[in-house]
């Protein structure tokens, strides 16, 4: 295989959106890294930083409850929103451990696909 032929059958692309891709998201961590060693954790700014990050974890979720996409959206509405519930439910009573939440959740959607089947 010649190095032309990598080019003549689209494999530019795949290179060009690694590379770009890299080179985009590097450069804002070692931003990141540069500018979050010299605030404090009590600061104004942190507390702002951890909300917008809260606030689109929470949207990427709701998206996926409401809207969601390929094998999820097969499933009813009021099963997805119910692992939810039930999963925050399990994540609040384990004293916030993020992993029973999740393995709560996971089991309620599992189980209620398997019980409508």
């Amino acid at each position: 295989m010649s190095p032309d032929s990598l080019f003549d059958n689209g494999y530019w692309t795949y290179l060009y959106i690694l590379i770009a891709g890299w080179l985009v998201t590097d450069v804002w961590r070692w931003l990141g890294v540069l500018i979050g060693n010299r605030l404090s954790n009590d600061s104004e700014v942190m507390y702002l930083v951890r909300s917008i990050a809260t606030a689109l974890v929470a949207a990427v979720i709701a998206q996926m409850v409401l809207y969601p996409s390929g094998a999820l959206s097969t499933t009813p509405v009021w099963l997805r929103i119910s692992a939810c519930a039930i999963g925050f439910s399990a994540f609040l009573l384990s004293r916030q451990r993020m992993i029973v939440g999740i393995i709560v959740a996971e089991v309620v959607l599992f189980g209620g696909l398997f019980a409508m089947s």
